[in-house]
């Protein structure tokens, strides 16, 4: 089985990909229920389909426990679910608490891992190449697809760029192709946007920490993400420079004027030997 695209023409004559072909992921309007889920899931182990589906009813429940004692979720192979909110900003350290908070969401960071992808002589010594990919799509396999049933979301009025923050990567019918700065790939938008997008710099990989820095369009604010999501206005406002311990991904965007910028993206890698590699 595989993941299946089809071959879409960014039509959008005020993008920079305009008349460029790209990849475009497409699927069929049948979601895997708790059922199926725990049909397959008897395949694999010996343990009865009634139980397995017992357990992954619950599974919402135990994960709301542990959010309202402020904990994080770790599950093995998939990642790590916490809780993320916005605030409204204050001008008085003593105005700001529990009353400012608005949006509420949950954050999920896929579990990732090392992929050797090679070797490389560098000062006389051999070092293995390797690039960071997220544990759950490292197997993916993808085929392209002519069944006329299967289209991009957007097409279907379903749009990935609402509330959970997704964007369909590559979609030229989204109208937003211009390509991120910093990532080199094609993340689509609602909307073509005129403004640019931010750029992300730091040193990538590093050893121990790494200093981001971020500049944009004159007179713009630039918000950003670090746990993958998408930014919004509501994310953290980008004022100066801040350190990254850990491999991590940081988003941006450029908002001036009420108009938001393309999403620009960068992979701050940690570990001496890594290959940079940017995730959408």
């Amino acid at each position: 089985m595989s993941q299946k695209f089809k071959k879409l023409q960014n039509q959008n004559d005020d993008s920079a990909a305009f008349g460029k072909w790209f990849a475009t992921a497409v699927y069929d309007q049948h979601f895997i229920t708790t059922e199926e889920l725990a049909e397959f899931i008897q395949t694999q182990a010996s343990v009865k389909k009634s139980d397995i589906k017992a357990v992954l009813d619950e599974l919402g429940g135990a994960l709301k426990h542990f959010f309202e004692l402020g904990q994080k979720v770790k599950l093995d192979g998939i990642g790590i679910f916490k809780v993320g909110f916005s605030s409204i900003g204050t001008n008085k350290k003593e105005d700001c608490g529990a009353q400012n908070i608005t949006t509420r969401r949950v954050l999920f960071q896929p579990e990732t891992e090392r992929v050797v992808v090679g070797q490389e002589k560098k000062s006389g010594k051999v070092k293995q190449k390797f690039v960071v990919v997220k544990t759950l799509v490292k197997d993916v396999v993808f085929e392209e697809t002519y069944d006329t049933s299967l289209k991009p979301e957007n097409e279907n009025g379903d749009s990935q760029n609402g509330g959970n923050g997704g964007t369909q990567s590559g979609d030229p019918q989204n109208g937003g192709n211009s390509a991120s700065q910093n990532s080199g790939t094609q993340s689509g938008g609602s909307q073509a946007s005129t403004l640019a997008a931010p750029t992300i710099s730091g040193t990538t990989p590093f050893a121990e920490t790494t200093s981001v820095s971020m500049s944009g369009p004159d007179g713009a604010e630039i918000h950003y993400t670090t746990d993958g999501s998408t930014p919004t206005a509501e994310s953290t406002l980008y004022s100066e420079a801040f350190t990254l311990s850990d491999t991590t991904t940081v988003k941006a965007i450029a908002i001036k004027d009420g108009e938001s910028s393309e999403v620009a993206s960068k992979l701050f890698t940690k570990g001496e030997g890594g290959d940079e590699m940017d995730q959408n």
